[in-house]
């Protein structure tokens, strides 16, 4: 009926047939109820759209469904050939989110206009369509030489997102040819080739800039700190605050990661001055960038003090204070944050995860750190940074397996994700292992950085293979890491002293530019090592004397180096020296070494003395440090009372009854070591092998073999 209602109207006079076509094609539309349009337009307006009923109608399409059918009725009565309509219909499309609706709409358009193109081309833009926008703008050219300023602002917006420097060039001539662009294309271009890193070529458009806003300020400022020039950063913000404009909370805030990257807090904190003396508005990125100046400059609590201000935390806030305690090594604080049931409306994205994986990892909270793995798998949250993370957190927990597995599950490694896991087995002593993943990393055309010749270094120290760790050795030289770097030196210094080259050792340590606690305990403990006590000690003194702090660490390894040369002299001066003058509470390291000094140098009744003197429990170590003393002196008696509280503390370890057996054994005490040894047996312990490593040339590889010892 609605079909000959139509066709009858056909009869009607031009103007009544409009109307009652267009009160008929709304009939059609059911479902959905329509809102009566509120505008106000001017008479040649309301002409056009009463001239243009299909016009009209897309008006009033609120959601795609009544859209599809206002189309379908276009399309069944022929009414799809007006090119204003089709351009509402790319844009309607587009606006309920089908992009791919919009563009077969678009190629179905006989002779598209300049309008239409840019209708187009705005909606790749909204829907973040880069090189989509760009192909576009290649046919734009090539149909049409209509070209106007809009259309050169999204286009290099998408040269910018996408870093393409060549098209963004063409861009540019583009630009020039057609001659009056706009500031927001000056803007645009000075931020197209900052983000293209070619920093130069930005302040060149900046300064072609006549009459510069904030906008124009803001750009070539965040330039200067995305591109590493904080200090021109800061120096342009002084010029543009002397032209009298006032910057934003971006500017601000872009100001504040200046200060930040250049670790200058007194600058940070004149900006954060300077945004409450001029009532600025504090935003997400002026509150986040705070926050992380605040972190990265050692204080937390003025970060937390400036979180704690903000009146609305949203994600990146949140987000942003347990990424700061994560990295500030307050753990704790970052858990109580993430755990905190104010936010249990915010949902953590991928850097929260990860950041909260690591603090679970640095405290050891194993449970906690697998319920936020699934977490992410359940928000689907499993890009690199987390699995990058959760690799590390593995490690730490001593599950090799599962790191592994969490590091073959990566798609697409990159050096971070090798890193983590040649770091995770070499902490684990899983020294082969590392030495394969690292042939394994190399193969992959992936460069060591100093943290992977760290880790490598380490392993090779432990399997004594000299010749791949002077390779590296070379290698760190070579790409300016030896001098530089202080954990690459101080890794290259336990290197050679583990194996046996304390001149090479001395050498890199005199050449060090910079050197930590860490540093002098190597070089220490690696002549302790070879048997040169004095040396150690001339170190240990002359590390006092250039005011550096010794640590627990550095005094355990003296303590060491006296024990292995008989000086008990020296190592009660530096044992009174950590508890008095340093204030240091001995651990049970300090009490062992202690205990070996005196045992190895016979004074057995006075290690004994020591030890039943101690508030604390005596350790496995510093028993068997003391038995050791016993054996070597033929203190027999001795040896049988502290072996069998030995026993009592640890009946599991096998290696103590092959010990007490052979004590039995030199004494002449056969049918006792008899007894032990099948003692041994019916607990069902074994004693694992010893073993020596020897390095040996295959080839053009370096492989360290393992050599087991039968006696």
């Amino acid at each position: 009926m609605k079909k000959m209602k139509l066709l009858f109207l056909k009869h009607l006079p031009c103007k009544k047939y409009l109307q009652h076509q267009c009160r008929s094609l709304t009939e059609l539309i059911h479902h959905q109820p329509f809102e009566p349009l509120e505008f106000q337009q001017t008479t040649a307006s309301l002409r056009s759209v009463s001239l243009n009923p299909c016009f009209y109608l897309l008006g009033l399409c609120k959601n795609l469904v009544s859209l599809r059918k206002v189309h379908g009725i276009f399309v069944v009565h022929g009414f799809t050939n007006n090119l204003l309509c089709e351009t509402k219909l790319v844009s309607l499309y587009n606006l309920f989110g089908k992009i791919g609706y919009a563009q077969l709409v678009f190629e179905q358009i006989r002779n598209p206009d300049f309008y239409s193109w840019k209708v187009m081309l705005r909606c790749y833009f909204l829907n973040d369509s880069h090189s989509a926008i760009i192909r576009f703008y290649t046919r734009l050219r090539q149909c049409l030489r209509e070209q106007d300023n809009i259309v050169f602002s999204i286009v290099l917006k998408a040269c910018r997102e996408l870093r393409d420097i060549t098209e963004g060039r063409k861009i540019h001539s583009h630009i020039v040819k057609v001659g009056g662009p706009d500031s927001f294309v000056l803007t645009g271009l000075v931020d197209m080739y900052a983000k293209c890193r070619e920093i130069q070529c930005s302040r060149d458009m900046f300064d072609e800039i006549p009459d510069r806003n904030v906008v124009c300020w803001s750009s070539m400022i965040v330039g200067y700190v995305q591109n590493d020039c904080c200090e021109e950063g800061l120096l342009l913000f002084n010029r543009m605050r002397e032209g009298l404009v006032e910057g934003n909370q971006f500017t601000l805030g872009s100001v504040v990661m200046a200060c930040t990257r250049l670790g200058a807090l007194h600058q940070g904190k004149w900006v954060h001055g300077y945004v409450i003396k001029n009532g600025v508005d504090f935003n997400s990125f002026l509150v986040t960038s705070l926050l992380d100046m605040y972190a990265k400059c050692g204080v937390i609590t003025d970060a937390r003090s400036v979180y704690d201000e903000f009146s609305i935390v949203d994600l990146v806030t949140w987000t942003a204070m347990i990424v700061g305690y994560t990295q500030s090594n307050l753990p704790e604080k970052a858990l109580l944050l993430f755990t905190d049931k104010n936010y249990a409306s915010l949902q953590p994205n991928s850097v929260t995860i990860s950041s909260v994986i690591s603090s679970c990892a640095q405290v050891g909270h194993l449970s906690l750190g697998s319920s936020v793995h699934s977490l992410g798998i359940k928000l689907a949250l499993e890009d690199n940074t987390v699995r990058n993370a959760l690799v590390d957190m593995y490690s730490k927990f001593h599950m090799t397996r599962e790191a592994h597995f969490m590091f073959e599950s990566i798609e697409e490694k990159d050096l971070i994700s090798w890193n983590s896991i040649i770091s995770g087995f070499s902490q684990n002593g899983f020294s082969y292992e590392t030495l394969e993943l690292f042939h394994l990393m190399r193969l992959n055309s992936f460069s060591p950085d100093a943290v992977t010749i760290v880790s490598v270094l380490s392993s090779c120290a432990s399997l004594g293979c000299l010749h791949m760790g002077s390779s590296l050795h070379a290698y760190s030289v070579k790409e300016g890491f030896e001098l530089s770097n202080v954990y690459i030196g101080t890794s290259l210094i336990n290197f050679y002293a583990k194996c046996g080259d304390p001149i090479s050792a001395r050498k890199i340590f005199d050449e060090m530019e910079e050197k930590t606690s860490i540093t002098w305990s190597a070089i220490i403990g690696g002549y302790g090592m070879q048997g040169d006590s004095c040396e150690s000690i001339a170190l240990f003194d002359k590390m006092l004397k250039e005011r550096s702090e010794p640590n627990d660490v550095i005094f355990t390894t003296i303590l060491t180096a006296c024990s292995h040369t008989g000086k008990i002299g020296e190592g009660w001066k530096y044992f009174n020296l950590m508890c008095h003058n340093y204030n240091f509470l001995p651990s049970m390291k300090h009490y062992a070494c202690m205990v070996d000094l005196l045992a190895r140098s016979g004074r057995l009744e006075e290690a004994l003395e020591f030890v039943d003197k101690l508030t604390v429990k005596p350790s496995l170590s510093l028993m068997g440090a003391f038995l050791h003393g016993c054996v070597l002196h033929s203190r027999f008696d001795l040896a049988e009372v502290t072996m069998r509280r030995i026993l009592e503390m640890h009946p599991d370890e096998a290696s103590y009854y092959v010990l007490m057996s052979n004590l039995y054994t030199s004494n002449g005490r056969w049918r006792e070591a008899n007894q032990v040894r099948e003692l041994l047996k019916r607990r069902g312990l074994v004693k694992s092998y010893g073993c020596s490593v020897v390095d040996m040339d295959i080839g053009d590889e370096c492989y360290p073999l393992k050599v087991a010892s039968l006696t």
